[in-house]
């Protein structure tokens, strides 16, 4: 296994040096990166660490020069539109439109990812299903809770049969229930088409029981890099035996030299309305 967890043949995303910077702030310092086909990885840092910019280098969003980003083996800066459909791709942002029903909303999509038009109508309706929303489609997204919509962002994101799915805090906001919905309907997908999730979250209990593999990034850069397991493992040897069982949370403390400085817990509303969910996003997008 290589340095950056790969074991051989093409993996899904491979980064190598990524750097990005915002000015005098350097918000991606050198980040290597490997994702191995069909597992999901995970990003794990407190709000600021770099996930997003990460993620939305990796989605085409951020411009990077050739030869730091491959997705699938194809350059993300030489071959963007190439890479671009291969990916779905939920936004902290809210992307839903709560003007247009369920159904509208997943159309659009299809529309914009250019799914053939014989295709569209059957696309669509795979896509509600796949989520469970096949029975709300023709309701008014505003109509939706936190959870819904959340699913349906990402039957929009599933619309283009992706190879790559790429999910930015997908349950920010969420109360425990929807939380375990939206994981059980990307974990249904996953076994069902082998697709690759990358998911960010600064949720350490929520990385531990979804994640393959995990990156811990701590101001730009990976601190460490492993299954949940081994990096607990990992722990375990250094504090010697006797020591209490340590959770992710212990192990990214100490990595990162004790310094969580994120703002924390995002805040949850447990009834999550549409308004409220917009209000949520605009929060996280703007400490992420």
């Amino acid at each position: 296994m290589s340095a950056e967890g790969g074991t051989g043949g093409v993996a899904a995303v491979r980064c190598t040096g990524l750097t990005y910077a915002f000015g005098r702030t350097r918000a991606v310092d050198g980040v290597d990166l490997r994702v191995e086909q069909g597992e999901v990885f995970g990003l794990l840092g407190p709000n600021g660490a770099g996930k997003t910019t990460t993620l939305r280098s990796i989605t085409t969003l951020l411009p990077v020069p050739p030869g730091v980003i491959e997705i699938f083996g194809r350059d993300a800066a030489r071959r963007k539109m190439a890479v671009r459909r291969l990916l779905g791709y939920v936004p902290q942002q809210l992307s839903a439109d709560g003007a247009l029903t369920g159904r509208e909303n997943v159309d659009l999509f299809a529309r914009v990812f250019d799914v053939p038009r014989r295709e569209r109508h059957e696309r669509v309706e795979q896509a509600l299903a796949a989520v469970g929303l096949a029975g709300a489609a023709d309701r008014l997204a505003a109509t939706y809770s936190g959870g819904m919509v959340r699913l349906l962002e990402l039957a929009q994101a599933l619309v283009s049969a992706p190879r790559l799915l790429v999910l930015d805090e997908p349950t920010i906001g969420l109360d425990p229930i929807a939380r375990g919905n939206v994981w059980e309907r990307i974990a249904g997908i996953r076994a069902a088409t082998g697709m690759t999730v990358l998911v960010t979250t600064h949720s350490m209990e929520e990385a531990d029981q979804r994640c393959d593999r995990l990156a811990l990034l701590h101001r730009g850069r990976v601190r460490a890099l492993g299954t949940p397991g081994e990096l607990k493992d990992g722990l375990v040897a250094h504090q010697g035996e006797g020591s209490p069982p340590p959770s992710l949370e212990d192990v990214f403390r100490h990595v990162a030299g004790g310094e969580l400085d994120g703002p924390g817990d995002q805040r949850e509303d447990q009834r999550g309305e549409f308004g409220d969910v917009r209000r949520t996003r605009r929060t996280a997008s703007r400490v992420g």
